[in-house]
């Protein structure tokens, strides 16, 4: 008889895998609003054209600030003993002002309602991860 023995996740590969599944949640949303015929259109009342959140953007930016939020923690547990605390603190900030936007901008209320759950998606794995204390 052998045994299999699962080698410990690295916390490299646990942030990796919690990036990756915010890019996940975001797209699978954009998809889902695709599949419902939820345009996700937005106007920004400023003069410019409506624009259209496409598939790469919605990961790209996913990605963009989910790596952000990765980093900020790694440095606040260079600089601080609280870095948890902190960067949950600011998470939950940064999750609540990225609401601001979507009071700002035109778009029907089922694109409002898609958008919100992408913020909401990506809070959901980043806060819990990122937020944890390390032992």
């Amino acid at each position: 008889m052998s045994s299999t023995s699962v080698s410990p996740t690295t916390p490299l590969r646990a942030g990796a895998l919690t990036v990756g599944g915010t890019v996940l949640a975001t797209a699978l949303l954009w998809t889902i609003a695709q599949v419902l015929g939820v345009e996700l259109r937005v106007d920004p009342r400023n003069g410019q054209a409506p624009s259209a959140i496409s598939l790469p953007f919605t990961v790209t930016v996913t990605l963009v600030v989910s790596l952000l939020g990765w980093g900020a923690r790694a440095l606040l547990d260079r600089l601080t003993r609280r870095a948890a605390t902190i960067w949950t603190g600011l998470a939950v900030l940064v999750l609540l002002a990225s609401f601001l936007p979507l009071l700002a901008v035109e778009a029907t209320g089922p694109a409002k309602a898609i958008l919100a759950l992408m913020h909401v998606a990506v809070a959901a794995a980043l806060i819990p991860f990122f937020g944890r204390r390390k032992s």
